[in-house]
C-alpha cells in the first residue's frame, strides 16, 4: 500500500510505517506527543489525509504531514486525557473530542475545523461504579445529517444532539438499551432498496439497533450469539457498503477474542477467518474510504491485524507492539524518518 499506518498505543506514543509495515519508528524528541506517552484515539481528516488528530495524555494533538510530527492545539484539553475524536465528514469544521480517566470526563466541540474548543453541556459524573473514572469511549457524527451527534460514556449512557451538540439528551436511561456502559457507537447510512440507516450502539455485553433514527431499540446479549463471549469491543461500518465488521472478546484485557463481519447490514454475523489466534481482545479498528477492503484491526496487548478482502480474512502483522488503543491509516505518506540508532 501507499500511505501511512498509525497505531496509537499505552505506553509509546504513536508508532507508524511508512513501507507497509515492514519497519515502524516511534515519534522522535520535542513532540507535543511524548515518545512513550499514552495515545487513545486517532482520527484521519475526511477530506485531507495529510492532516489526523490524536488524543494523547497531553491533551489533543494534531499532525499536518500524515503522522510524521504532532503539535498540541492549544484548548481546554490541555493536559486532559483524550480519549475519542470524531469529526463530521460532511462539514469538518465541526470537530468533537471526548475525555477521561484519569480526567474528567467531558466533551467539547470546535466549529472551526479545530482553531477554537468550546466545553459542551452533558454533565458527566466524576466517578461511576464500573471503572471509578467515566471515559468518552466513542463519538459518532451522522454520515447523512451531520446535525445529528452521538457519544457513549463507560460507564455514563448513550447521548444524542440534533443540533452539532448545542444540546443533549440521554437515550439509554427510557428505553431498551439495558446497560450504561457503552463502548462504541456507529451510524450506517441508509442503503438501496428504501433500506433505512441503521445505528449501533454497543454495550459491555449486546450489540443494540436501531431502525427509526433512535426511535425504537432491539438488542441481542452478545453471549448468546457471539461463540460464548460477552466483552462487545467496538463496531466498524466499512466506507461505501452495506459491510460492518464487530470486534468481541471473552473479557479485558481478555484470552479469547474474534472478528464478526455482516454483509446484510447488520442483520446476521459470520465470524472472519483469522490466520493466526489474537493474544486477547480486539481493540479498535483502522480504515480509510480510500480502499475499503484494506482494513487494520489492534488487539488490547498488541497484535495487529490486516485484512485486504474486506475482513474476511485476517493475518497478523510479523511486530509485537504495546497495549494498542488505536488504529489508522491514511493514504498520505508521512515523511517519516529513522532515528540514529544507539552504538554500543
Amino acid at each position: 500500500m501507499q500511505g501511512t499506518i498509525l497505531v496509537g498505543t499505552a505506553s509509546q506514543g504513536i508508532l507508524r510505517s511508512v513501507d507497509d509495515g515492514a519497519t515502524w519508528h516511534r515519534l522522535g524528541l520535542k513532540e507535543a506527543i511524548e515518545f512513550d506517552g499514552v495515545v487513545r484515539s486517532l482520527a484521519v481528516h475526511p477530506t485531507n489525509p495529510s492532516h489526523i488528530l490524536a488524543g494523547a495524555d497531553a491533551g489533543l494533538c494534531l499532525s499536518t504531514d500524515g503522522g510524521a510530527h504532532f503539535s498540541l492545539i492549544d484548548s481546554p484539553m490541555n493536559g486532559m486525557a483524550v480519549w475519542s475524536i470524531a469529526i463530521d465528514p460532511l462539514d469538518p469544521s465541526y470537530i468533537y473530542a471526548g475525555t477521561g480517566a484519569p480526567s474528567r470526563a467531558v466533551m467539547f466541540r470546535s466549529i472551526d475545523g479545530g482553531k477554537k474548543w468550546g466545553r459542551l453541556s452533558p454533565e458527566i459524573p466524576e466517578f461511576c461504579r464500573g471503572v471509578n473514572r467515566p471515559r468518552v469511549l466513542t463519538i459518532c457524527v451522522d454520515p447523512v445529517d451531520g446535525a445529528k451527534v452521538w457519544f457513549g460514556v463507560e460507564e455514563g449512557g448513550a447521548w444524542r444532539s440534533f443540533d452539532h451538540g448545542a444540546t443533549w439528551k440521554r437515550i439509554d436511561e427510557d428505553s431498551t438499551i439495558s446497560n450504561p456502559d457503552i463502548h462504541a457507537i456507529a451510524i450506517l447510512p441508509p442503503g438501496g432498496k428504501k433500506q433505512p440507516g441503521v445505528a449501533f450502539v454497543l454495550t459491555v455485553n449486546s450489540v443494540f439497533t436501531s431502525t427509526d433514527d433512535g426511535k425504537a431499540w432491539s438488542g441481542v446479549p452478545s453471549k448468546s450469539r457471539f461463540d460464548g463471549m460477552y466483552y462487545t469491543r467496538t463496531v466498524q461500518p466499512l466506507p461505501g457498503s452495506d459491510v460492518l465488521m464487530l470486534a468481541i472478546g471473552d473479557g479485558t484485557p481478555g484470552t479469547r477474542s474474534k472478528l464478526y463481519r455482516s454483509v446484510d447490514r447488520g442483520t446476521t454475523w459470520s465470524p472472519a477467518l483469522l490466520h493466526a489466534a489474537p493474544n486477547s481482545t480486539f481493540w479498535a479498528f483502522g480504515v480509510h474510504a480510500a480502499d475499503p477492503a484494506l482494513l487494520f484491526a489492534g488487539t488490547k496487548y498488541g497484535d495487529l491485524f490486516r485484512s485486504v478482502d474486506g475482513g474476511a480474512s485476517w493475518s497478523k502483522e510479523w511486530r509485537a507492539f504495546p497495549e494498542i488503543t488505536a488504529v489508522a491509516w491514511t493514504p498520505f505518506g508521512a515523511p517519516v524518518q529513522a532515528h540514529p540508532q544507539s552504538i554500543n
